[in-house]
């Protein structure tokens, strides 16, 4: 069974109806966030970045991000998610940095590890119907919120 290693809850500012989780190391990002954003889907995985499509314009969403050992059971990742996706990323350095789209990076990061590699991602939102339509009269806090769970390709 797997084990949860790290845990994470961060503000995520969201503009433009997207925000991204990109490498710390920029170099090895050979297009960097917002360029190639296209805003259609929930997750989209470019090389060395996950991007997601909000459903609310501008808003703080919530992120939990949670780094396993191995692939989580899929009961424990809970149900009544709006949107549900996997993938890959591969972070050089071990790091992903939060990014808003014309925010640009903020000063947080989720850490997945001290080295790089490849992980897979499972993500899941909730509160995307609410966050849609408070964020059209205001600018809402916590409303959207997402479980993106992070574990060693190939494990």
């Amino acid at each position: 069974m797997s084990e949860l290693i790290s845990k994470q809850v961060l503000d995520v500012e969201v503009d433009f109806y997207g925000w991204c989780l990109q490498d710390v190391d920029d170099t090895a990002v050979p297009v960097t966030f917002p360029e190639g954003f296209e805003g259609s889907g929930f997750l989209a995985e470019k090389e060395g970045r996950l991007d997601f499509t909000s459903a609310g314009h501008t808003h703080t969403a919530t992120l939990t991000a949670e780094v396993w050992d191995g692939e989580p059971l899929e009961a424990e990742t809970g149900d009544g998610w709006d949107e549900a996706a996997e993938g890959t990323v591969t972070c050089s350095s071990g790091d992903l940095a939060v990014w808003a789209v014309a925010g640009g990076p903020m000063p947080i990061y989720v850490h997945l590890s001290d080295h790089g590699g490849q992980w897979s991602v499972r993500a899941r939102c909730r509160g995307r119907d609410e966050v849609r339509f408070l964020a059209r009269e205001g600018v809402p806090e916590g409303v959207e919120r997402y479980l993106v769970q992070f574990w060693p390709a190939g494990v």
